[in-house]
């Protein structure tokens, strides 16, 4: 009776330890939201990351950078934020809601207008080809929500000619949904990031123009205040600060901060 009482202590103190063990081995995972023009260089960063540091796993969170920022804002549990816009970044800045001493610019990016590749001789080459009338349908992202809508809105208040095409606007959520519409035909017309027009399906588009803008386009990353990880989430934005990580934006067409 003894010897078997002494086994089966035996078998629940080695369950014990393997759950023990186990519980252990388990990466710590932190929440990286960063804006969608980000999915390819970040997939690729948090891969790298993630070999380099077997004791973190990364999850993303990819949206346009305002609704990025309206997640944090209601309390999402996020420990980093990438976002495409400093105006975005500061709006969190001024409700405490990221830790100021960890705020860095790590890219910069270029707007282009892009068009369908079958569009022929008739396909808008500037902006000021946008007033024409054979150029029916404009997509450009929802300013609020999407950074590059932002930029392209006041490139085109710049040239003058916001209000002349407003009718033949056709509003995104991100990026990547605009490079849908010019793929499929569905607009005459985008405005996306050079880096994305770089990785989208070239053989559906082309970049008609690069898209002058009299505000930097830059990348602010930041900790959230209210991240459960913060030395992780500090080891991740210094990944992506580092050379590594600022190797793997330039491979994806990000100029540096």
């Amino acid at each position: 009776m003894l010897s078997v009482l002494a086994a089966l202590l035996c078998l629940c103190l080695v369950t014990v330890l393997a759950v023990s063990q186990e519980s252990e081995e388990q990466p710590t995972t932190i929440t990286v939201s960063a804006a969608t023009s980000l999915t390819e260089a970040f997939t690729e960063i948090a891969k790298e990351f993630e070999a380099a540091h077997p004791d973190t796993k990364v999850e993303l969170n990819l949206a346009g950078s305002g609704t990025l920022r309206m997640q944090i804002e209601a309390g999402a549990p996020i420990d980093v934020f990438a976002s495409a816009s400093e105006d975005h970044m500061d709006a969190l800045s001024e409700k405490n809601l990221i830790e100021e001493d960890s705020r860095k610019d790590f890219a910069g990016n270029t707007l282009v207008m892009i068009v369908p590749a079958n569009s022929g001789s008739e396909a808008p080459e500037t902006l000021e080809d946008l007033t024409a009338e054979n150029v029916e349908r404009i997509a450009i992202g929802a300013p609020e929500s999407a950074p590059a809508g932002k930029y392209a809105d006041l490139a085109l208040k710049e040239a003058g000619i916001r209000q002349v095409i407003d009718d033949k606007t056709i509003f995104a959520e991100n990026v990547k949904q605009i490079l849908t519409y010019v793929e499929a035909g569905e607009a005459d017309a985008g405005f996306v990031y050079m880096t994305d027009a770089e990785s989208g399906n070239r053989v559906l588009y082309r970049i008609a123009c690069t898209v002058p803008v009299s505000q930097p386009i830059s990348y602010p990353i930041a900790i959230v205040s209210t991240a459960e990880n913060k030395d992780k989430a500090q080891e991740f934005t210094d990944f992506v600060t580092g050379a590594r990580g600022q190797e793997i934006l330039a491979k994806y067409g990000f100029n540096s901060p």
